[in-house]
Order: C-alpha cells, then sequence, then structure tokens
C-alpha cells in the first residue's frame, strides 16, 4: 500500500521550483494559479529569497501549488492513501478527490492571508520541544498557558501561544527537553487564529466537495475521512485545532502502509516517518524535489501502488473506518435495506469512546464487509452501499 504526503509550512527552499518549469506547461499552471491565489507563485518559487517565502501569506499557496504541480507527473491513479501536514492537507484533500486543485489553491491563498492578518494582532509565537516526557511536556504547556499546535511523534511537540508564555517555558523547560524557537510569525493552529478561521469558513462555503476516492487522512485525529464535507469543514478547523501528525503516522503504519511517497519540497515528513516507523514494518520512503526525482517516484508506486486496471481500495460505494478500534453495526440495518445520506449505520468503539459511522451517500446496504465485534483499522472497508451514489 503507497501513501503520498504533501509538507506543509516551513519546508519551502528558495528556488525550489526552478526545474520544474522546465516541464512543458508548467509556467502556464502556475501563472494560473497565482491569479487564483493572489501571488506570483512562479517568482516565489524560482528566484524569492528565504524572507519572502518564509511570509506565511506567501508560503501557504506555494507549498499547495508545488505538491499539485508534481502529483500531475506521476500515476495518481494508482495511490490509495494521501495525507498534509498543515496546509499540505489542501494538496492532500485535492489529490484525493475532495477539492478540484484550482479550489485547494485558491483556498491556500485565503488561508494565508488570513492567517498572516491574525498573526499581526498581537504578538505570538511557537516552539518546537524535542525530548523529555510527552505527558510532562503536555503539561508544562498547559502550565505556561500554551496550546500544543502540532505533535508531530518522535518526541517532537510544538507549542504556541502568547510571547511571554514562549519566554517562561524556554526558561524553565521540562526535564530532558530542549526548547527551539521557531521562526513563524505566530501561533498557528491555536484559538488566535480564529479570525483565520471565520474568514476561511465564509470562503469554503462556496465550494461543492466530492467525496475522496482513496484514503484520506485528517490533521485532526489522524482517522480516515469518507466525506468530503465533513473533510471541508476539518480543513477550516484545523486553522485553529492543533495538528496531531503523530497520529496520521500511526494510521499509516495500521493500514500496512509499505511506500511512502513526498511531495516537494520533500524531506521533513519523510523524516518524520523515517524516524516513527521503525523496525520490520518500516516502508520504503522517497522524497521528490525535482524531475529528475521522478522516475524513482514512478518506481515506487509501481511497487507499492494498486495493479494497474484494478479498482480503486477506497472507492465512493465504500464505507471505511474512520478511527482504530471494534466496530458495532446498527442492530436495525440488514443487508437490503435503504440508506440515506448522512445515516448512522454503525459505531466502532475505540479508546477514546465511541465513534459513529455514516453513509456518505444514499442508495442499498449490499454487503456488510465487517461484523459485530471485527477490529478495525482506519480506512478499513466496513460496508458497500450500491445504487444512487
Amino acid at each position: 500500500m503507497l501513501a503520498v504526503l504533501s509538507p506543509g509550512q516551513g519546508s519551502q527552499k528558495p528556488g525550489f521550483l526552478t526545474p520544474w518549469l522546465d516541464l512543458t506547461g508548467t509556467e502556464a499552471r502556475l501563472r494560473w494559479w497565482s491569479a487564483l491565489a493572489g501571488v506570483d507563485l512562479v517568482r516565489l518559487g524560482t528566484t524569492a529569497d528565504a524572507d519572502e517565502i518564509k511570509d506565511t501569506a506567501r508560503t501557504q499557496p506555494l507549498l499547495v501549488a508545488a505538491a499539485l504541480l508534481a502529483a500531475e507527473h506521476l500515476p495518481m491513479h494508482d495511490v490509495q492513501v494521501t495525507a498534509g501536514h498543515s496546509v499540505g492537507e489542501l494538496a492532500a484533500a485535492a489529490l484525493a478527490g475532495v477539492l478540484p486543485a484550482e479550489a485547494a489553491v485558491t483556498l491556500a491563498g485565503v488561508r494565508g492571508r488570513e492567517m498572516a492578518a491574525a498573526c499581526a494582532l498581537e504578538p505570538t509565537g511557537m516552539a518546537a520541544l524535542l525530548g523529555g516526557d510527552p505527558a510532562e511536556v503536555l503539561a508544562a504547556i498547559e502550565a505556561t498557558g500554551l496550546h500544543a499546535a502540532n505533535r508531530n511523534g518522535s518526541g517532537q511537540i510544538v507549542a504556541a501561544g502568547a510571547v511571554a508564555g514562549l519566554e517562561k517555558l524556554a526558561a524553565d523547560p521540562p526535564a530532558k527537553t530542549r526548547v527551539v524557537r521557531l521562526q513563524v510569525a505566530g501561533a498557528f493552529h491555536t484559538p488566535y487564529m480564529a479570525p483565520a478561521e471565520e474568514a476561511l469558513a465564509t470562503v469554503a462555503a462556496g465550494i461543492t466537495p466530492a467525496d475522496p476516492g482513496r484514503i484520506l487522512l485528517s490533521n485532526l485525529d489522524g482517522s480516515a475521512v469518507n466525506h468530503g464535507r465533513d473533510m471541508v469543514q476539518r480543513l477550516v478547523r484545523q486553522v485553529t485545532a492543533g495538528v496531531r501528525w503523530d497520529l496520521c503516522m500511526r494510521t499509516l503504519a495500521d493500514l500496512g502502509v509499505t511506500g511512502v511517497l513526498e511531495l516537494p519540497p520533500a524531506g521533513t515528513l519523510a523524516g518524520m516517518v523515517k524516524r516513527e516507523l521503525k523496525g520490520a514494518g518500516a516502508p520504503e520512503i522517497v522524497t521528490l524535489n525535482t524531475p529528475d526525482d521522478l522516475p524513482a517516484a514512478r518506481a515506487l508506486i509501481a511497487r507499492h501502488g494498486s495493479a494497474p486496471g484494478h479498482e480503486p481500495t477506497i472507492a465512493f460505494r465504500v464505507v471505511v473506518a474512520p478511527a482504530a478500534g471494534t466496530f458495532q453495526p446498527a442492530e436495525e440495518l440488514t443487508e437490503g435495506t435503504d440508506l440515506r445520506t448522512g445515516q448512522v449505520i454503525g459505531q466502532i468503539t475505540t479508546r477514546q469512546g465511541a465513534v459513529e459511522v455514516t453513509a456518505h451517500a444514499s442508495g442499498t446496504l449490499t454487503e456488510w464487509l465487517a461484523h459485530h465485534d471485527d477490529p478495525v483499522a482506519p480506512g478499513q472497508p466496513l460496508a458497500r452501499i450500491g445504487g444512487q451514489v
């Protein structure tokens, strides 16, 4: 099973898109997307310096455009799983078929501008806490009035909030923890970004999403998302909610992912996966940064993706598990029952509580693919719906 990952803010490097402009049609595509995002993606990806592309308003659409641009040169129909870190979720959603590429780039432009504006309202920031006991680190973050904005696994948790709180945390860090202040504009993925979330929600309300055509993981809780509208709501909410990349990587392991491809600018997520998913079951990893890496990326997809001519692992007529746990189908439902969109067909009992499973379309319950008390993993097919979907 193959997963394609889209990186988030902080992964950008000056000139990283320059070699891609040698490919036919690339510059025209970037200029079209520039009009949608409200920034010059061609210049930002080629001649702009590090300070300019560090600007949140510019960085976010640049990263989404870069991932989508590279994916156009890959056999994405053979990819079973997509996921993205922070703003990279917009690219992942587009690659899963939830959003058109144009919508993803447009939303990234709005997201970047509005988050930059929210950062200017009061002095906030972020700091990475490396090492230490996770429970002690989270307790220290809460005690200083900060928020756990990112949990990236392998002993890395990012705190965000008021500058005074960050300074207090740095002066008295948890045991065996190193605090590294991040060069960012403000406290992303915290309540400080509420104005940006509200603005993004207003624009996102005009989008008509599709349900994902492959397994799409959410930063909110690492679960596989069945419904396009649910994913759009999660994308909006993620502006103020913490990024649980640790749970996304756990889901990759639960799914039995054997190959991981990171889209440009690649390296950050691949490093996290390499540190977290170790041992005999560690996936093969390829980073795609320039067109010279395309042959290796295509070969990885050929080795770990779905066989050509086969149906995708997750199709629109299959309801999948949003989380790991024990499945309990709704008692009144039997095969042959007519379902309506949004109807609860069962629940998954997890360590955090019960998670409802709903039908993403109307139709007939043609087959249960999981049964009472069956253990299930995120993305595992639970039921098949036929008819008008």
